[in-house]
Order: structure tokens, then C-alpha cells, then sequence
């Protein structure tokens, strides 16, 4: 018997550590385990000890004869990795670490996955006298857990179990509904400590540059997942479902559960953390068809694995393939091998589903047509060509119109800038060597860091974030114990956030269990309140009226 790793996987290497034969691949240092879709294991070496089941924060990992039916496309998955890499049988273990750093304090803006894997680093490498000040915008925390991942991907949210963990330790301050930039100053932030750690992610969305993107009904995919996710700043966007069809531009993991959710409607969220306000509305939707287009082919395609079969074995959804011809490649991966499956009909319904999603390649938006509201979107034929050794779209010159009433585009994310810190507008970044934040001509800043998206990038899965804040904290840790670090201003107040009044752990929790228990008796994990001054009010214990 073997395990393996199905689709919640997270990849924050925890499995890896622990494996004794190491056969749980790519390793953190591995070049591939930055961009790695998923871990895989070995099922040849696999032992069957059960370790990493112990460990994993997300249940991703299963024996393979509990494997359910529809995912016997894992343990594929998992062994063809191992048809083309070797490895080390001795196994990954983490260098043994110094003694911890004394006296330190770090402030850490943001509560997002790449925050709180920094926390739980700086919790690893310091000693019992340091603090570590956690400053998060929003009343409620976990940043792109709670307000990213899809609803219907609850296995994946249980990663929050072990951020829980993490902020009920001593030396952590949690100060939530703290705008940083606007209501503290990021001066007066690195006044109050040895560093400042920014962890706020990439919540901007990117344009697509082409005519008809501001009309009504062209939407981007990050104020969409806001709406359905309950995020206190797209509660309001009101999408309309009116139509009969929707387009989703782009071919990442981001267009995939825009896809998934519009035509899965309310059945397939129904018992789920979605917002009520997304419930309500997808429960009337009038959408048939979803078109996914995607500028090149499946072999190109940005989403992962795991995330196509999630969409091609859902119950309630047919998917069709448009773009493609002939038989998958000899070399094809199971992902390109899946969407020949899905055009040959393998997959097919035996009885007619709702909805469908259209799965079309070689195809770019060149105009979203209509007056005042989106009625279409002229999209261009593609082919495919090799340049430099990387594979290249170019027009063919025929032309298509895909008539719509909604469209949402999901061809990227950018990150913010911080008043104060120094941003790259151009990649959306905050510029950095290995998390030091640097100005525009390469100057350090001292005592200023960054993790994840806004240091790397939208790239990789939750997981992803760990071994990036770790490359993050340790390059704190070597400048606080060089003496690169100026210490806390004298009379600053790192714990001005912490009076009477203000929204910390307690409040937090406060508002966590009325969610809670507002969900228990309508079997959902919560019902999820997306007013701020509600969440304000209830976790400062006030009576709702």
C-alpha cells in the first residue's frame, strides 16, 4: 500500500520533513519546489508509515485504497512524477538552526498565509523575550485563506488551524482593523521595532488593455472571488447572473474556480463558508454556459492539475474542450493527457448537466463589444509557434464574437503600495533581494522585508509561502545578529494598538465563534459577516439590533 497526495495538498513541506525515506518530492531547495502544482509521493518507496498523514494541515494525504472513485487520477499523478526524477533516500531534513535571537521585536503587517508563515518562523528562531506585533486592515484575519480560496475547497481552509496555534502564543500581539499607512504610519512602525516584516499580498487585479473592459458586466476575477468570499470590499458588486452565458478570461487556478463556481451555482456551495449575499444570487442564476478562454494550449495552461480534475469530475457540471485537434502528444503531461480525455467524451454525463464550461484554447480577447452593458467578446484564433525555445501565440487573423452578458477577467494579480515603502509600479512588487526590501536604485532599506506576492509575485499555492517566509526571516535574522538593525525608538509605543477599545485576538474570536455558530444550524462551517462595523460590533461584544 501507498499513499497519496490528492488535491487539497497545500505544500508547505511539512510532510517532507518528517518522511524517513524521503520519497515525498520536490524537496524545499529543490529548483521545481517553488513552482510545484502539488507534492507527490512515491509509490514505489512509500513504507506505508503513516507519518505524513499525522502532519498534513489540509487531510490531503489518503492510503491509496481509500482513494474515492473519481480520484484515481492522484495516485497517476503522484507516480508519473517519479517516471522522470530521482532523489536522495536519505532524506530532507531542515539545517539545525542557531541559538534563537534575544530581545528581538518584529512587526508583521498582513494575516495572509505568507504572514503567519513568518510568524511561525520567527517563532521557531527567537528566544522567550522577543515580541512580534501582527497588524492586519480588516477585523477578521487569514487574508487570502478566508477571502481566496473557493468556498467549495474547504479541506484547503483547514490550514487556519495551524495559524490559530501561532497567534495564542505569548510573544505574538494581534491588532487587527489597523490600516497601516493610513491609521499607523509605516515611520512610526519600524520606530517601534527591529523590523518590519509586509505580508499584504497582491489584491489588485490586472488590466487586460483592451477595448469595452470598463462596461457594466466586466468584472475582474479578484472583486468577484471578494463578492463570494464575503470580503468586506466587494460585498457590493452585485454581478449579473441574468445571462445565459458568462466568459472567464484566463487559464490559471483563479479562472478555474470563477468557472467552477458560476456553473456549479448554489449546489454546489450551498453547504459551504460563501457569502449569503452570493448564495442568494447564484441560487437565481440564469447562466448555461461558461466559456474559459485561454491564448494558448492546454500544455500552457497555468491551473493546476488538481484544480481541472476538481471541475471535470464535478457531478454537476459538463465540460467540453474547443481549440485542440488530434491525439495528446507522446510527451503530454496528465494534464494536457486529461483534456484530450475530456474531447474525446471520456468524461461525459449520462444524464445532461445544468451548466456547462467551455474549455477554449488558442483563443485571445481582442474586444469586450456592447454599448453601455457587455452583449460579447471578439475573441482571435491562435497558433501556436516556438521562439527561443518558449512557446509563443500568434493571430491567425480569423476572428470570432462570443455573445455574453458578464465577463471576468482573471489574467493576473498586483500588489499595493504601502505609503512610505518602496514599490515597483511596473511588476506590482515591493522591490527586494531574498525579502530585503531595496529602493528603485538597489539600496537596502534597512529593517524592511516582505513576503509572499508582494515580494514574489501571484504564484504558487498556499504552502508556497512558508519556504519564502523562511528565506525571509532568516535573512532578518543574519542582519539582527550582525547589528544591521537599529533597535526600537526610545518612548515608541509598539503596544498603542493594544488599549482598551481596539480589535485583537479576543475580539477576533468572539466574532469567529457567532459565525460559527450561525453556520451550525444551517449545516455550514460558518455564515460569514462581511459588514465591518457588524464584525466590529460583535466582537466587541455589543447587542445587534
Amino acid at each position: 500500500m501507498t499513499h497519496v497526495i490528492t488535491r487539497a495538498c497545500c505544500n508547505d513541506a511539512a510532510c517532507v520533513a518528517v518522511c524517513p525515506k524521503n520519497c515525498i518530492q520536490p524537496s524545499p531547495g529543490d529548483p521545481e519546489f517553488a513552482t510545484a502544482e502539488m507534492l507527490k509521493i512515491d509509490p514505489v518507496n512509500c513504507i506505508d508509515c503513516g507519518a505524513c498523514v499525522e502532519v498534513c494541515p489540509v487531510d490531503a494525504i489518503v492510503p491509496d485504497f481509500r482513494l474515492a472513485a473519481d480520484q484515481g487520477d492522484y495516485l497517476a499523478l503522484n507516480a508519473e512524477y517519479f517516471t522522470n526524477h530521482s532523489y536522495d533516500q536519505v532524506g530532507f531534513r531542515e539545517p539545525v538552526a542557531d541559538s534563537p535571537a534575544s530581545g528581538l521585536t518584529v512587526a508583521v503587517v498582513g494575516s495572509g498565509p505568507a504572514a503567519m508563515y513568518a510568524v511561525e518562523r520567527l517563532l521557531e528562531r527567537t528566544a522567550l523575550d522577543c515580541e512580534i506585533h501582527v497588524y492586519e486592515r480588516l477585523p477578521v484575519p487569514w487574508g487570502l485563506v478566508r477571502f481566496g480560496v473557493a468556498p467549495d475547497h474547504q479541506d484547503t481552509k483547514q490550514v487556519t488551524r495551524g495559524f490559530e496555534r501561532l497567534v495564542k502564543d505569548p510573544r505574538v500581539h494581534v491588532h487587527l482593523n489597523v490600516d497601516v499607512g493610513v491609521d499607523i504610519s509605516h515611520e512610526e512602525l519600524a520606530d517601534g521595532h527591529h523590523a518590519v516584516i509586509y505580508g499584504t499580498g497582491a489584491s489588485g487585479a490586472r488590466d487586460l488593455g483592451i477595448p469595452g473592459e470598463e462596461l457594466e458586466g466586466s468584472i475582474s476575477a479578484s472583486s468577484f472571488v471578494a463578492w463570494y468570499n464575503g470580503h468586506p470590499d466587494g460585498r457590493d458588486l452585485a454581478p449579473d447572473l441574468s445571462g445565459r452565458r458568462a466568459v472567464v478570461i484566463g487559464n490559471g487556478n483563479v479562472a478555474l474556480d470563477v468557472a467552477r463556481v458560476l456553473a456549479t451555482g448554489h449546489l454546489g456551495v450551498e453547504s459551504s463558508d460563501i457569502a449569503d449575499h452570493a448564495l442568494e444570487a447564484l441560487k437565481g442564476s440564469d447562466l448555461e454556459e461558461i466559456v474559459v478562454i485561454g491564448r494558448r494550449g492546454p500544455a500552457e495552461a497555468a491551473y493546476t492539475t488538481p484544480e481541472l480534475l476538481s471541475l471535470i469530475h464535478h457531478d454537476d457540471v459538463e465540460v467540453a474542450v474547443e481549440g485542440i485537434d488530434g491525439l495528446a502528444p507522446s510527451t503530454a503531461s496528465l494534464k494536457e493527457r486529461l483534456i484530450h480525455r475530456v474531447e474525446a467524451g471520456e468524461f461525459r454525463r449520462s444524464t445532461p448537466a445544468e451548466r456547462r464550461v467551455v474549455l477554449k484554447y488558442l483563443a485571445s480577447p481582442v474586444e469586450i463589444v456592447g454599448t453601455e452593458r457587455v452583449t460579447g467578446v471578439t475573441v482571435q484564433a491562435n497558433r501556436l509557434v516556438e521562439d527561443g525555445g518558449a512557446v509563443r501565440a500568434i493571430p491567425t487573423g480569423a476572428s470570432d464574437l462570443i455573445e455574453c452578458s458578464l465577463v471576468v477577467h482573471a489574467v493576473g494579480y498586483r500588489g499595493k503600495a504601502v505609503p512610505e515603502v518602496p514599490f515597483d509600479d511596473e511588476t506590482g512588487l515591493m522591490p527586494n533581494d531574498k525579502g530585503r526590501v531595496h529602493a528603485p536604485d538597489g539600496a537596502v532599506t534597512p529593517g524592511v522585508y516582505v513576503v509572499g506576492w508582494s515580494k514574489r509575485g501571484p504564484s504558487g499555492v498556499i504552502g508556497t509561502n512558508k519556504q519564502c517566509a523562511v528565506e525571509t526571516v532568516e535573512a532578518l535574522l543574519t542582519d539582527f545578529t550582525s547589528g544591521a538593525l537599529a533597535g526600537p525608538r526610545d518612548g515608541a509605543d509598539r503596544l498603542r494598538w493594544s488599549a482598551s477599545g481596539s480589535f485583537g485576538r479576543l475580539q477576533w474570536e468572539r466574532l469567529d465563534a457567532f459565525e460559527r455558530e450561525a453556520g451550525r444550524s444551517a449545516g455550514r462551517p460558518r455564515i460569514k459577516v462581511s459588514d465591518p462595523d457588524t464584525m466590529l460590533a460583535i466582537g466587541l461584544g455589543a447587542e445587534l439590533r
